[in-house]
């Protein structure tokens, strides 16, 4: 069995157009955001990465990559990356399309958001 890491390895090569491109610079920036984000391969195939809970779902379509933020609606999105599921009571999402630009600064800084919202769900747990 191959780890998680390996396995988002092997779909962004399957990925020989533009969204395996996309999807390998976002992982990037969601990997640099925080050095203990952790890779996971969930619902038969979908990369998920997590820091004291999940952060966010990448899934390549066939005409975009969507990148679902699992606690979206509590975070602030000053940069306007949220351009999906902004109805939602709890997740967020970022649909990016061909062409689309990756602002990799805005992107870390949604994922930093979203570690300390995982980190301040826990403290509250524990009290």
């Amino acid at each position: 069995m191959s780890t998680a890491t390996e396995q988002i390895d092997q779909l962004i090569a399957k990925l020989t157009d533009w969204r395996g491109k996309t999807l390998a610079k976002v992982r990037k920036s969601i990997l640099a955001a925080d050095p203990e984000i952790t890779e996971d391969w969930k619902w038969m195939g979908s990369p998920v990465w997590s820091r004291d809970g999940m952060i966010a779902v990448g899934n390549a379509h066939k005409d975009k990559v969507k990148l679902t933020f699992s606690q979206g609606a509590s975070l602030a999105d000053p940069d306007k990356l949220f351009n999906a599921g902004l109805d939602g009571k709890v997740w967020r999402a970022i649909d990016l399309f061909e062409g689309d630009v990756v602002d990799e600064r805005a992107l870390k800084d949604l994922v930093r958001a979203a570690i300390a919202f995982n980190q301040s769900k826990a403290k509250k747990k524990k009290k």
